[in-house]
């Protein structure tokens, strides 16, 4: 077995082991589909659009799946889309808007625009949601928004300037 196959195998298990199921152990009641967006910057980046945790709990993003499938693939980035299943009841949900580049080199050289924050609300049996968002240096946000409508169902997380990361917080 190649290094880089034992590595991004390696690289996939961690990540796994430091995310919880978003579905809890022992739920039965109804569920809702929230999926995760990204918008392209270019061939080697993009602003990605996910949730982040859910009641405290960390869970598996697009950010996270597609650092994982790009891992070992240098200059390009090649976005995966993602969603999950959550309980349909009251919860907290932790969103967030990050701008990633395919190598940590590009991260470092370049803008990287960040705005998150937690949202209330109660998902609708059998619905689907998706977490939406804009970066930029004037204005940031991100917010959960009903797919079938477009509206939101939770206010925005918003930054009113620029959400660009210092070189420290990369």
């Amino acid at each position: 077995m190649s290094r880089s196959i034992v590595l991004l195998l390696a690289l996939g298990a961690l990540l796994a082991a430091c995310t919880a199921n978003p579905v809890p152990e022992g739920y039965s009641g109804p569920t809702a589909r929230i999926a995760d967006s990204w918008t392209p910057r270019g061939a080697e980046s993009a602003d990605f659009f996910y949730l982040a945790a859910i009641d405290g709990r960390r869970i598996e993003s697009d950010l996270s799946v597609t650092a994982a499938a790009n891992y070992g693939q240098g200059f390009s980035l090649t976005p995966v889309d993602y969603g999950r299943n959550v309980p349909a009841r009251p919860a907290a949900f932790a969103v967030v808007g990050r701008t990633h580049y395919a190598a940590p080199i590009l991260e470092l050289l370049n803008r990287v625009y960040e705005v998150k924050g937690e949202v209330r609300f109660t998902p609708a049996p059998g619905r689907s949601y998706v977490v939406k968002g804009v970066l930029g240096d004037d204005y940031s946000a991100v917010w959960i928004e009903d797919e079938a409508t477009g509206a939101p169902v939770a206010p925005k997380i918003e930054i009113k300037g620029n959400a660009a990361l210092g070189i420290l917080e990369k």
